[in-house]
């Protein structure tokens, strides 16, 4: 082929694959080398079956069956929720997609947070980031602490100094809890920091990476151990199913999460774990398609009359926007925004969208919108709402795959009704 051909196709091949090549291991995950069906998948089928018996047939009494099958992880299938052929199948691609070893799949992103405090014994304690997912603060505060005596502190992560002091203060914690993009505010942590502050102490570090997905960051590449996501969310959707993974690269934690997987007995449905494995297939798609949305939407909202400021990790005037184009592979699809005025410009705003859904949850093809202090951030005390600036007048957009036009025009004819009541 001549040089100016190969130039040619070389050009079509980048034009072609604007995701990274990361399309293929989403599809395909843990079978690109294989050539022939796996024991549990013996038809071939190119969709993976949906194994929905409970119980399995043993050919002689405590003897599993499918032990050579991968999906049961070498320990065969009995009980459905001790192993399920379809979780399996799923737990196996989510491990390829966010480049760890092993995943274990979970009912809800709530029960993948609790199997990971599960990890910890009483008298332990845990550092969480200070702005982070209400569910997870509620749980953290209203049950972690007084009932399993395992203490609970929040703290800033981008205060290298102050994490530092509290680590090495006199309850060294265990744990490290970071989300980053945070929750509602979108601040960005450095991974790579923290996780030296947290081997430093010899605790673990767990990122919760539901906001970027595995597609636009890859939290094992600067030093977690432990990665959550709500499958809910990015990872699915499509807004509905309801699960959550804990994948890790250390084998002694995967074994023991694992065991609290079956123990605790908080498993996904073989159907759900089929729909978040084709959702998987796509997210590539998805997460650029919402992405471009996103930048638009933020470009535009950082200049519209009835917005005072934007918080979108693409725009430069983002705190730690320098920090997002290092760590991240792209700036993902969550926005929030202050309006102008005061609750009641926020309500208007939210009641006159059309196309934004007024909902909480995020990450799927529809764009929904909602207000954090009044929604899912309301658990959150006041006077922490109120430090984290999660004001009544602060909007988080999860923005989707709709026309970008059309996502425009509904929320600049909501913005413009706040605007004359002021």
């Amino acid at each position: 082929m001549s040089e100016p051909n190969k130039r040619n196709l070389n050009e079509a091949i980048v034009h072609a694959d604007p995701y990274r090549s990361t399309g293929t291991t989403y599809l395909h995950g843990p079978h690109l080398e294989s050539k022939e069906p796996e024991p549990g998948n013996l038809s071939g089928a190119v969709v993976f079956p949906i194994s929905l018996s409970t119980t399995f047939r043993q050919s002689s009494p405590g003897e599993a069956t499918g032990v050579n099958d991968p999906n049961s992880f070498g320990a065969g299938y009995e009980y459905s929720r001790t192993g399920n052929p379809t979780r399996g199948e799923f737990e196996r691609a989510m491990a390829a997609a966010e480049k760890a070893k092993y995943c274990v799949a979970f009912s809800s992103g709530s029960a993948a947070t609790s199997s990971v405090v599960h990890l910890l014994a009483h008298g332990e304690s845990i550092i969480c980031v200070d702005d982070v997912y209400g569910g997870t603060q509620r749980y953290f505060r209203k049950i972690v602490g007084p009932s399993m005596g395992i203490h609970v502190k929040f703290s800033d992560f981008n205060d290298l100094e102050k994490l530092q002091e509290q680590v090495k203060g006199s309850e060294k914690p265990k744990l490290l809890w970071l989300e980053t993009p945070t929750n509602p505010t979108l601040k960005i942590s450095d991974i790579a920091k923290v996780a030296r502050v947290a081997h430093d102490c010899g605790c673990m570090l767990a990122v919760d990476n539901t906001f970027c997905s595995p597609y636009f960051q890859s939290p094992f590449d600067h030093g977690a151990d432990l990665v959550v996501h709500s499958v809910t969310k990015y990872i699915n959707g499509h807004s509905d199913v309801v699960m959550g993974i804990v994948c890790t690269n250390d084998k002694d934690l995967y074994t023991r999460l694992r065991f609290i997987q079956n123990g605790i007995g908080a498993v996904p449905s073989p159907f759900d774990c089929y729909l978040a494995h084709r959702g998987l297939k796509t997210l590539h798609i998805r997460m650029e398609a919402a992405a471009r949305n996103a930048i638009a939407i933020a470009m535009f909202l950082e200049q519209h009359q009835g917005v005072k400021s934007v918080l979108y990790p693409g725009l430069p005037s983002h705190p730690q926007h320098e920090l997002a184009k290092q760590q991240q592979h792209g700036f993902g699809a969550m926005i929030t925004f202050y309006c102008i005025g005061k609750r009641e410009q926020a309500a208007i705003v939210l009641k006159k969208l059309k196309i934004f859904a007024l909902a909480e949850s995020l990450g799927a093809v529809e764009s929904l919108a909602e207000c954090p202090s009044l929604m899912t951030h309301a658990s959150v005390p006041d006077e922490e709402r109120a430090k984290l600036k999660i004001r009544d007048t602060l909007i988080r957009l999860s923005v989707g795959i709709e026309s970008c036009g059309d996502l425009i025009g509904d929320l600049d004819n909501a913005l413009n009704a706040a605007v004359e009541t002021m």
